[in-house]
C-alpha cells in the first residue's frame, strides 16, 4: 500500500519477473477481491497488479486523501501505483469505471501502457445513464446520514446482472443486502465520490490522443449489457482507430463477476495480441546481386 497521500491499496500476484505485467482495474463499487477469479487465471504467466481506486473499500477517502475529482486524477494514481512498484509499462484492463480509468490512462500516459482491454465499456453517459449516476449518489449520501444502504444494492443489482444470475442468487441476495447496508459511511462516501468524477466525463479529447498501433486497445462488450449497451462500444471502437471489438453472446456488465473464467482467456488472447504486435518484423537478409552473364565470348 502507498501509504503516503493519496493512500491507495494495492496487491501483487504471479511471477514478480515476469516481463508483462497486467493491472486490472475495478469497475466502481468492485474491491479487489472480485477479481480473484480472473487473477488465478492470469498469474500463472504474468505479474498480476490489483488496486482500490480512491473511494472503493481498502482505499477510504480521508480529509489528507481525498478521491481524485475526474477520472484522469485516478488514472495517475494507478501511475503511482506503477512508480512504487518499478513497473514502467503495464497491460490494463479495467471493467466499467476501470475500463474508463484505462482508457484516460493509455491517452495521458501512453508510456506507460503496453496495452489496453476495455470490457462493459463506453464513450460516453447516455441520459439514462446519468440519471441513475445522480440516484445512486443520492441513495449514496443517504446512507452516509443514516439511511438505509442497502437500497444502493437493490439499485445496482437489476442493471449489473444477468436475470439467470440473479435467479440463481436470489437467496444469497438478502445477506448480501444486509452486508452492503453495514458498510461503513466511509464506503457510501467513496461511493458518491467515484460517481461524482463519471459526472463531469468527456472522453473525446483522450480517445483521440489513442493511437491503437502502438498502444493496442479491445474493447469487449456484452451482448446484454445494459448500462453499457453494444452500441456504446461499438461508439468507442469507432472512436479509436485500428481497435479491437469483441461481443460476447449473452455476456452482461457484470460479464468478469459472472464469467470469470472466458473475462481471463479474452484478457489473455488481448495480451497475447498485443505481444505479439510488440515483436519487430525480422527484415529479410539482403541477395548479393546476381551475376551478369558474361558477353557471348568473352570466355573464350
Amino acid at each position: 500500500m502507498i501509504d503516503a497521500p493519496p493512500a491507495i491499496h494495492y496487491v501483487v500476484q504471479g511471477d514478480p519477473q515476469a516481463a508483462e505485467p497486467i493491472v486490472l482495474l475495478n469497475g466502481g463499487m468492485m474491491t479487489t477481491f472480485h477479481w480473484e477469479p480472473v487473477a488465478a487465471k492470469l498469474r500463472g504467466k504474468h505479474r498480476v497488479i490489483l488496486l482500490d481506486f480512491r473511494g472503493q473499500l481498502q482505499s477510504p477517502i480521508t480529509p489528507e486523501s481525498p478521491a481524485p475529482a475526474d477520472l484522469a486524477g485516478h488514472a495517475r494514481d494507478v501511475v503511482a501505483v506503477l512508480d512504487q512498484l518499478g513497473i514502467k509499462k503495464a497491460h490494463l484492463a479495467g471493467t466499467s469505471f476501470g475500463s474508463l480509468v484505462a482508457l484516460v490512462m493509455a491517452a495521458e500516459h501512453p508510456d506507460r501502457v503496453f496495452s489496453v482491454v476495455a470490457l462493459n465499456s463506453t464513450a460516453r453517459l447516455s441520459p439514462e445513464n446519468v440519471v441513475g449516476t445522480k440516484l445512486l449518489r443520492r441513495l449514496a449520501q443517504e446512507a452516509v446520514a443514516g439511511g438505509d444502504g442497502g437500497k444502493v444494492l437493490d439499485t445496482i443489482v437489476p442493471t449489473t446482472y444477468s436475470p439467470e444470475w440473479i435467479a440463481a442468487n436470489q437467496e444469497a441476495l438478502p445477506l448480501r443486502r444486509k452486508q452492503v447496508a453495514a458498510l461503513p459511511k466511509g464506503w457510501f462516501a467513496g461511493v458518491d465520490a467515484i460517481l461524482g468524477a463519471l459526472e463531469t466525463m468527456n472522453l473525446a479529447p483522450d480517445l483521440a490522443k489513442i493511437r491503437a498501433k502502438v498502444t493496442p486497445v479491445t474493447i469487449i462488450a456484452g451482448e446484454k449489457d445494459v448500462t453499457f449497451p453494444v452500441a456504446f462500444s461499438e461508439e468507442l471502437h469507432k472512436a479509436i482507430p485500428d481497435s479491437y471489438l469483441v461481443v460476447v453472446p449473452g455476456a452482461s456488465h457484470g460479464y468478469v463477476l459472472e464469467h470469470p473464467d472466458d473475462a481471463a482467456a479474452r484478457i489473455e488472447s488481448a495480451v497475447q495480441i498485443a505481444i505479439e504486435m510488440a515483436k519487430p518484423i525480422p527484415m529479410p537478409l539482403e541477395k548479393p546481386p546476381a551475376k551478369s552473364a558474361a558477353p557471348p565470348g568473352e570466355n573464350l
